[in-house]
């Protein structure tokens, strides 16, 4: 039913679970559990600012009779510690060598998940309230005489609140309220955080299904967007998620837009959405040994971020590199095959019309182009500050670029500027409009 909305609410899940360089005594991996937090309602009144609920509002196309399948998603910390024999009790250590391997104290996330069903017609007789119960528990793992590894969990009490709103108008929709509420019992101290979250669910999103019924609160019809507007969803954001049956929505505690998806050259999950995947890549493949093998023994997930990013192939990395989409094949539209092809508006080198190095424009009866020497005379228009500098100084023309509204601008390098050339050889120019030169006299008289 959710096959493919996973796969995106996957990335979800483990969005800053466990970041770059992936090991446990990085500091970016001591303050953990950014989003989807919600904590018990106690902690959260006793002045802190992490959420207790969520609430998402959807709008459905639908009757009486429409089945809306929920699955409710999150995290539950389950604390890692190595222990060590020492005058006769065990103690906590952060880390420990036991032969090749390292053993590594961290919280680790265990996936949990709750479905439930109901018709929209079940919700006319009121509020239904789907209870969320998950036992604590503890467990050990015996290394050695010396060593051994506890894992442990703390219950969590929650509850899912059900109820609809029937609309007027002549449309036939129905708002879908899905409100959770972690009502842990809360007695330890008020800004103990850390022991907040091991009764949280942590990274909470909600997946729905009502048979690809679904109005979208970001790009409305417009006669539902009167509807869309009255939906308050309090720490969630739900978007479109396409589906073999239809539509589904992803309520989301990171902001996205309809139909999100995961990039097809991207080989795996890197935790870390915020950064670029070829840079990340490339990062992790430069720690050292002992750097990677900290990072294997943090986390599961960590372990196979290292071993894919060790293991990749060149084809592999080289699609990291960066991949064009045109906008027809993202919106489904087919390209007229009997249309002859276009070069890309952007791309000069594609358009044999256009030649940067060779254009010239005519600028106060002066043919300007590549080697032409300018006074800049900047424009008030100009927003950067640092344009006054530039008042009378003597350029050289590097190149003539057109805009896709066939205005036109001049690329140049200073001449008095030491790293001009170092500037241009790079490509790395000053732009001015043509109305913000002077050009100087040319043997020639400026003819081409």
């Amino acid at each position: 039913m959710f096959d493919l909305a996973r796969k995106v609410a996957d990335a979800v899940l483990y969005e800053g679970y466990v970041l770059y360089p992936y090991r446990a005594s990085a500091n970016k991996n001591q303050a953990r559990w950014q989003w989807g937090v919600v904590v018990p309602q106690a902690y959260h009144e006793a002045g802190n600012s992490d959420a207790w609920n969520q609430q998402t509002e959807v709008l459905i196309e639908g009757t009486d009779e429409t089945a809306v399948h929920l699955q409710l998603r999150f995290l539950q910390l389950q604390a890692r510690t190595v222990e060590q024999l020492v005058d006769g009790g065990f103690c906590r250590v952060p880390q420990i060598e036991v032969g090749d391997d390292i053993l590594v104290t961290w919280d680790e996330g265990v996936e949990r998940e709750v479905n439930t069903e109901v018709r929209l017609g079940e919700l006319r007789a009121g509020t239904r309230e789907v209870p969320v119960e998950l036992s604590g528990g503890r467990d050990v793992e015996v290394i050695t005489d010396t060593v051994r590894v506890v894992r442990q969990r703390w219950p969590i009490s929650a509850r899912i609140l059900l109820s609809a709103e029937w609309l007027t108008g002549p449309y036939g929709v129905v708002k879908l309220q899905v409100r959770l509420e972690n009502i842990t019992p809360w007695a330890d101290p008020p800004q103990d955080r850390d022991a907040a979250c091991r009764r949280a669910l942590v990274a909470t999103h909600t997946l729905i299904d009502a048979g690809g019924r679904f109005v979208s609160l970001l790009d409305p019809p417009e006669w539902a967007s009167g509807y869309a507007a009255s939906c308050e969803n309090i720490h969630t954001w739900p978007v479109l998620v396409s589906e073999e049956g239809g539509d589904v929505v992803l309520s989301s505690p990171i902001i996205l837009y309809d139909y999100p998806t995961i990039a097809p050259e991207s080989p795996g999950d890197l935790c870390d959405s915020t950064e670029i995947d070829e840079i990340l890549t490339l990062r992790t493949m430069t720690l050292t040994d002992e750097e990677k093998r900290e990072a294997r023994a943090t986390d599961p997930r960590a372990r196979q971020i290292i071993d894919r990013t060790d293991d990749m192939p060149q084809e592999m990395l080289d699609r990291l590199h960066g991949v064009i989409r045109y906008m027809r094949g993202v919106t489904g539209e087919e390209e007229p095959t009997d249309q002859p092809e276009r070069p890309p508006w952007w791309d000069p080198g594609a358009d044999s019309s256009v030649s940067p190095e060779t254009d010239r424009i005519w600028i106060a009866g002066v043919s300007v182009g590549k080697g032409t020497r300018v006074r800049l005379r900047p424009g008030v228009q100009r927003a950067d500050a640092q344009d006054m500098f530039l008042q009378d100084r003597i350029a050289t023309v590097e190149a003539v670029f057109f805009s896709v509204d066939d205005d036109s601008y001049l690329a140049v390098t200073l001449e008095d500027d030491s790293m001009g050339e170092i500037m241009a050889w790079h490509g790395r120019y000053l732009y001015f409009s043509p109305d913000e030169v002077e050009p100087l006299p040319e043997p020639n008289g400026g003819r081409p």
